[in-house]
């Protein structure tokens, strides 16, 4: 009983991790970058989406959908580089990326 309790507990938060960290594969990151480059909502899509939903309603992350009435895009930019508090890492895409993808955060008011 006491195993299944655990497992119940802890599987999710390894997949959680799992979704979160889904951007630091070096092996891949040129042709990710090539394929995802210019287009903000596709890298949402592929490494955001695990913390703040598919529709950024929020999960484990906060709520995006008035993210660009809250902060600035160079402020988002910001974020993106550098994490914000325990939950949010920074360098999960590159600064171009990151500054694609703040683009597309910043409209959503």
């Amino acid at each position: 009983m006491k195993r299944k309790l655990f497992t119940l507990a802890v599987f999710p938060a390894i997949l959680l991790l799992g979704a979160c960290g889904a951007g630091d594969n070096d092996s891949d990151s040129s042709d990710k970058n090539n394929e995802t480059a210019g287009n903000g909502e596709d890298l949402y899509q592929e490494s955001c989406i695990g913390c703040h939903g598919q529709n950024l309603e929020g999960s484990s992350g906060p709520n995006l959908q008035k993210v660009g009435a809250k902060y600035s895009e160079s402020e988002i930019v910001d974020i993106i580089n550098n994490g914000r508090g325990n939950n949010m890492p920074g360098g999960l895409v590159s600064e171009e990326e990151a500054t694609e993808l703040a683009n597309w955060l910043s409209e959503k008011k």
